[in-house]
C-alpha cells in the first residue's frame, strides 16, 4: 500500500467518522427530547447499541425504561418489540415454534412460526422473572445472533440488540440471572430517579394535550455502518494499557491493598472487549476520532459492575461493588 493510498483511506475514515458522529449526536438529542432526566442512561444505552452489544437496565418501575426502548427503536430506525417475562413464559414464546399444517392437496408438513425474538431491538421486560430454562433460550440469540428450533438454525435480523430490564428491589418469585448470561450484557445501566427540574418537565409534557414524539435520526443500515466504524477507530497504547490494568486488577489474587480479600470473582476477557468497544463508541458520540483514558474511567462501572462479586465478609463490612470499582480506577486516573 502506497503512502498516498493510506492517506486517502485515512481521510475516508475521518470523513465517515465526522458524519457518523453528527448522526449519533442527533440521535442522542432526539431521544433526550422524549426521555427527560436520564442523560447518563441514554448515553450508555446508545453506546451499547453503537458497540453492537446488549444492555441490562436496572431500576424501579415507572422510570421510563420501556419508553426508552420504544424511543430508541424509532430514533435508530429499528423494528422494536417487547416481551414481558413471567414465571410461566416458555422458550417457544420467545423463539417461536413449528406448527403442523395441511395443504389444499392434503399433504401435511411443519412450518416454523417466528417468535418475538425475530426483531432488531428486543425489550426483555423483567427478565429475571422467567425460569432459567426460558432465560437460557435468549442466551444463544444474544451471543450467536441465531436460534435453533427442532434442529434447524434460524438467523436473527441485523442489527439485533437486547435491552433487558430488572427491578432491583422486588425479588420474590424471581430467578437471578446466571453469571454466564450476565456476562453477555455489555453494560449494566442503573436507572435512577430524575432530578427536580426533569420531573417538573415530565409532569407538563406527559399530562398535557400533546406529548413529544420521537423523531428518526438513523436507519438500520446507518446504524450498522456506525458499528463497523466504531471497530475501525484507533485506540492508543495508553488506553489499551488502562483497560488491561483495570480489568486484570479486578480479579481475585490480583487485587492489592484494602481490596485484597474483598473480591470473590472478577471480570474475564469479555469485559476487556466490552470496554474496548464502548470507549470507541463514547468517543465517536462526543465527536472525537480516538478514545482517551477518561473514557475508560467513565465506563468502568457500567461495564464491570455485573461482572464481579464481593466476598461475604466484604459485604458484611458494608463494601459495595461501586466502592470497589471506584478504588480500582484511582491508580489509573
Amino acid at each position: 500500500m502506497t503512502a498516498e493510498t493510506a492517506e486517502r483511506m485515512e481521510d475516508a475514515i475521518i470523513k465517515a467518522a465526522e458524519t457518523t458522529a453528527a448522526q449519533a449526536r442527533t440521535a442522542r438529542a432526539n431521544i433526550s427530547a422524549v426521555i427527560f432526566g436520564q442523560q447518563d442512561v441514554i448515553d450508555h444505552a446508545l453506546i451499547t447499541v453503537l458497540s453492537g452489544g446488549h444492555a441490562l437496565l436496572v431500576g424501579l418501575p415507572g422510570l421510563a425504561k420501556t419508553k426508552l426502548v420504544e424511543t430508541m427503536g424509532v430514533v435508530l430506525g429499528m423494528d422494536a418489540r417487547r416481551i414481558q417475562f413471567t414465571p410461566d413464559l416458555m422458550p417457544s414464546d420467545i423463539l417461536g415454534s413449528e406448527v403442523l399444517e395441511e395443504s389444499a392437496t392434503g399433504q401435511r408438513g411443519f412450518r416454523f412460526v417466528k417468535g418475538p425474538v425475530f426483531t432488531q431491538l428486543l425489550m426483555a421486560d423483567e427478565i429475571n422473572r422467567a425460569s432459567p430454562r426460558t432465560q437460557s433460550a435468549l442466551l444463544q440469540a444474544m451471543q450467536e445472533h441465531h436460534v435453533t428450533v427442532a434442529g434447524e438454525t434460524h438467523d436473527l435480523p441485523k442489527p439485533f440488540h437486547v435491552l433487558a430490564t430488572q427491578n432491583p428491589l422486588e425479588q420474590e418469585g424471581t430467578y437471578p440471572l446466571p453469571e454466564a448470561q450476565l456476562d453477555r450484557f455489555l453494560m449494566q445501566v442503573d436507572v435512577g430517579y430524575p432530578d427536580l427540574e426533569a420531573e417538573r418537565r415530565i409532569l407538563f409534557d406527559t399530562t398535557g394535550a400533546q406529548e413529544a414524539k420521537p423523531k428518526q435520526a438513523l436507519t438500520a443500515d446507518d446504524l450498522m455502518a456506525a458499528q463497523r466504524l466504531v471497530r475501525r477507530l484507533p485506540v492508543g497504547d495508553s488506553v489499551v494499557d488502562a483497560i488491561l490494568t483495570l480489568v486484570r486488577s479486578a480479579r481475585p489474587g490480583a487485587v492489592k491493598g484494602e481490596l485484597a480479600q474483598a473480591i470473590a470473582w472478577g471480570p474475564g476477557p469479555r469485559a476487556s472487549q466490552a470496554l474496548m468497544l464502548a470507549v470507541r463508541a463514547r468517543a465517536l458520540i462526543d465527536g472525537r476520532l480516538a478514545p482517551s483514558v477518561d473514557d475508560v474511567l467513565a465506563l468502568a462501572e457500567p461495564v464491570l459492575k455485573h461482572r464481579m462479586a464481593l466476598s461475604f465478609a466484604a459485604r458484611a463490612d458494608g463494601l459495595t461493588v461501586e466502592n470497589a470499582i471506584a478504588t480500582l480506577v484511582k491508580p489509573i486516573g
